[in-house]
């Protein structure tokens, strides 16, 4: 009878999955918001480091390349082209540009500068100094900011140096610092690896968004407060200096170098500060930028008070909600608009409601192939349907959409997924996935507006990243969600009432029952892959006394292989070292002529199950393949060759990187 009873729920879904699969009407993000680019005359460079609207509308650009350019008519109003005046030159890696009372300031690598154009032909006249960083002379040294707070002090944010590890070799590097116009320094908190975007909320409130690395399980947003740790070592070198606000020292941390999720390890240590939220590693991008308040108050769509996080590795904006809960942040992130012609490190705000973005991949690989590009996001002024926030509740979370949907599909617990999971918190670069749950949901509570859906879940952890998982729904003209999931960090389960469910409200366990069994057919392919894995051989077999051929490839910046061509012969006995010298994560994957590209996407579709699957998919395609590899470590493989001569492919399969880190295998006869 039960198995009647799960026959007959698969057939519903069947029925109704194919309802509305007729019902849905496909949409694209280009149909909500339009990239708009804006043409950058023969000549000049703009590998873009900082923005800075100005009063008239102008554009001020300050680039990697040392220079300022101001950008008049970036909006071309009336079909007109911009024009560029080059306003200064002569600056060392300028990263970030503000403007205020006339003058521009920058951060260029050595020095917070004011530039200042006296007799107003259009360019600096006076270049000067407003702060002094010590440096090191280590590449990864960089310098972002100012952003200035309402009483007219500027933030900035000092990268680590990278030596295999990061480590504030320069005095104050991996800080939060509040610099007067007078030029005094206070240092407000440190703890940070790579801190390329940061922002003011209206409240004075700041933010900044941090990329993978030592430390750093995965890209995440934190709340900053003077004294705060936000788990990065290597700015702990200037702890000891009598100005810093904490005393926390790298001695300190080794109590809580274990490997344990970040929440466990700041109930030992008080010092660390938790993200408010964490973005997911791959599955919503790969280098957090810049961070950007909706202040537009309608103007560019349905999110006004939330934040636009600019991505650099992926080309894209994501998209956050933040909320209090016990008086900390802590809130959701979603995915928002991808197709940036570059790797996306700055916005700002247009006078007319609409998005700047300036972008730059030199050294910095994306999925944008340009080198550097300016463009300008409109919103088209339809709203798309989206999942608009995630709050927590005390027994589970609101969801609340842009558009009103059919209570029915809002109350089908067939169409939510949620599950938990978090990252490590250890000295070494990056971590997987760890501690994966899927989390039950008892019942559905529906608003009578047909916006909210209240989901009542057992299995809540404090301290983890919940994924939202939601499909088959549609608004009543027939739009499917443009983005179907959400990610939120939840530090603290809030306080209050936990719901009454009614008969109607709650899950059925027949759907459940489904749903489980639907989960676990659809993951024995995999399963049985790993069991009879035989692409990722470490062990040299016995039989083969030597290899025929031994090859040996590594890495180099900017997602290349060290080798781009490699030959072999057909069916010769062939060991590969892969050695991973760059500081990403980065595989080899060796595929079938032309289909790189289709297994690289079936890399990123990979979700959750990613990590622990190396981001190499189960395919007759992909033919030999190396784990995923930290920085600084290396794998041998063996394999034999393919016995047809053809052009094979290699390929790294992280998400991001396939679509330009790829060499060439050549089999000969």
């Amino acid at each position: 009878m039960n198995m009647f009873k799960v026959f007959f729920t698969f057939f519903l879904i069947t029925i109704s999955f194919l309802t509305y699969a007729q019902k849905v009407r496909p949409q694209s993000e280009d149909d909500f918001y339009q990239i708009r680019t804006i043409p950058i005359p023969e000549g000049v460079e703009l590998e873009v480091g900082g923005l800075a609207t100005m009063p008239d509308g102008r554009l001020g650009v300050s680039t990697r390349r040392g220079e300022v350019w101001i950008v008049d008519n970036p909006y071309m109003m009336g079909g007109s082209q911009p024009y560029f005046t080059k306003f200064a030159s002569g600056l060392h890696e300028v990263l970030g540009l503000a403007y205020k009372d006339g003058a521009f300031y920058c951060t260029q690598r050595g020095e917070l500068t004011k530039l200042v154009d006296t007799d107003g032909d259009g360019r600096a006249d006076i270049y000067e100094p407003v702060y002094q960083f010590e440096l090191s002379g280590n590449y990864h040294e960089y310098a972002y900011g100012p952003i200035f707070d309402k009483n007219g002090d500027m933030y900035v944010t000092l990268n680590v140096a990278w030596v295999g590890y990061g480590d504030g070799l320069g005095k104050w590097h991996g800080w939060l610092l509040k610099i007067s116009p007078d030029g005094s320094m206070q240092p407000i908190a440190t703890g940070l690896r790579s801190p390329a975007g940061f922002t003011l909320n209206s409240a004075g409130d700041v933010f900044y968004a941090e990329n993978q690395g030592d430390w750093v399980g995965s890209g995440r947003v934190t709340h900053l407060e003077k004294g705060d740790f936000a788990g990065n070592a290597g700015g702990l070198n200037w702890t000891k200096e009598p100005e810093s606000p904490i005393k926390l020292t790298k001695e300190d941390l080794k109590v809580v170098d274990t490997g344990e999720p970040m929440h466990e390890a700041a109930k030992k240590l008080a010092s660390i500060k938790l993200p408010a939220v964490w973005f997911p590693h791959t599955l919503m991008g790969i280098s957090t930028a810049d961070i950007l308040e909706d202040t537009t108050k309608g103007a560019f769509g349905p999110f006004a008070g939330q934040y636009f996080v600019a991505d650099q590795g992926h080309s894209k904006i994501m998209r956050m909600s933040l909320e209090k809960v016990k008086g900390k942040y802590q809130g959701a992130c979603y995915p928002f608009r991808e197709g940036f012609a570059s790797g996306l490190l700055r916005l700002r705000w247009g006078h007319d409601g609409s998005l700047f973005g300036g972008m730059t991949s030199r050294g910095w690989a994306s999925t944008g192939k340009a080198m550097y590009a300016l463009q300008r996001l409109e919103w088209t002024g339809t709203t798309p349907f989206e999942i608009k926030t995630i709050q927590a509740k005390p027994d589970g979370f609101e969801v609340d959409f842009t558009l009103p949907v059919d209570k029915k599909m809002l109350q089908n617990a067939m169409n939510y997924q949620v599950t938990s999971f978090t990252y490590k918190y250890h000295h070494e670069y990056g971590s997987p996935i760890i501690n994966q749950q899927t989390c039950n949901i008892k019942g559905i509570i529906v608003s009578e507006d047909g916006k909210k859906a209240r989901l009542v879940i057992d299995g809540l952890r404090e301290g983890y990243i919940h994924e939202v998982k939601i499909n088959n729904l549609a608004t009543a003209e027939g739009a499917g969600l443009l983005h179907d999931v959400g990610y939120y960090t939840l530090n603290a389960i809030p306080d209050g009432e936990k719901a009454v469910l009614t008969a109607s409200q709650m899950a059925h366990n027949h759907q459940a029952m489904a749903k489980t069994e639907t989960k676990t057919t659809t993951k024995t392919p995999t399963k049985v892959a790993e069991t009879k894995n035989v692409k990722n051989l470490t062990q040299m077999p016995v039989s083969w006394g030597q290899p025929d051929q031994v090859l040996t490839v590594g890495t180099k910046p900017n997602l290349n292989y060290s080798v781009k061509e490699l030959q072999v012969k057909a069916g010769s006995k062939v060991k590969l070292v892969f050695n991973n010298n760059d500081d990403m994560t980065h595989n080899l994957v060796i595929v079938k002529p032309n289909t790189a590209t289709e297994i690289g996407k079936a890399a990123e579709n990979l979700g959750l199950d990613g990590t622990k699957l190396n981001y190499v998919p189960n395919s007759a395609n992909v033919l030999f393949h190396t784990k995923l590899l930290q920085p600084n470590s290396s794998e041998a493989i063996y394999f034999i060759a393919p016995t047809e001569a053809g052009t094979y492919t290699y390929v790294c399969t992280y998400p991001g990187h396939a679509s330009v880190m790829q060499g060439v295998l050549k089999v000969v006869k």
